[in-house]
């Protein structure tokens, strides 16, 4: 009977071992980098809009500046995930992006809409860009909270990873969160300050490239 060599049981166990990280991981890859002077849609509420700061100091202005872009603000103060998802199809057919960052929900929560129409809204959101043929990236913001408000420790609202993982896209969980509970980044209780914006575009990149959407 012969018996296996040593170098071949080792790379027999080594692409086990690939194979098994593979799948805890769930086999995720990631996304093909998107090249100087893609359009990317930036559809948010105040938060996006450059709300508070002057123009060009809000953080989609300053990512197309990282990464070469033509990064459109479709930023509304006060807007809702209801509202959002009405503007976007004109928003798509206008731009026709490669790449939508979704930054909703903020408003809802402040005007204490059901979570469960705020999921669906998003979801929705998620599927119509999809159906266009762009990628989706989902941006979490911070839910309401009097403690986080007090002691400056915001965390994201628990459906949105919920909404990317059902929809497939990738979540930037902690940008909005971080920058939003250091109040030296913030013109108010609510809205980022230039330097806040500046902080933004900089998280929001470097997830970005994690990903794989930016080099």
């Amino acid at each position: 009977m012969s018996m296996k060599k040593p170098h071949s049981i080792t790379r027999g166990f080594l692409a086990l071992t690939v194979l098994l990280l593979a799948v805890a991981c769930g086999g995720t890859k990631k996304e093909t980098a998107l090249p100087a002077g893609s359009k990317v849609l930036a559809l948010g509420d105040s938060l996006t809009a450059p709300h508070g700061v002057k123009p060009g100091e809000d953080w989609p202005t300053l990512l197309a500046q990282k990464t070469g872009w033509i990064v459109i603000n479709a930023g509304v103060s006060g807007d809702t995930s209801t509202g959002a998802l009405a503007r976007l199809p004109g928003l798509l057919d206008e731009h026709q992006p490669q790449l939508v960052l979704v930054s909703l929900g903020g408003n809802d929560m402040l005007r204490k809409v059901p979570s469960a129409q705020t999921v669906a809204n998003l979801g929705s959101m998620l599927d119509l860009v999809k159906a266009r043929g762009a990628k989706a990236a989902l941006l979490a913001t911070p839910k309401p909270s009097i403690a986080g408000a007090v002691f400056n420790s915001l965390s994201a609202a628990d459906f949105y990873a919920d909404v990317a993982k059902d929809r497939k896209v990738p979540l930037i969980k902690d940008a909005l969160p971080e920058v939003l509970s250091d109040t030296a980044l913030k013109s108010d209780q609510l809205h980022p300050n230039s330097a806040g914006h500046a902080l933004l575009a900089e998280k929001i990149h470097a997830d970005l490239k994690k990903i794989g959407f930016a080099g």
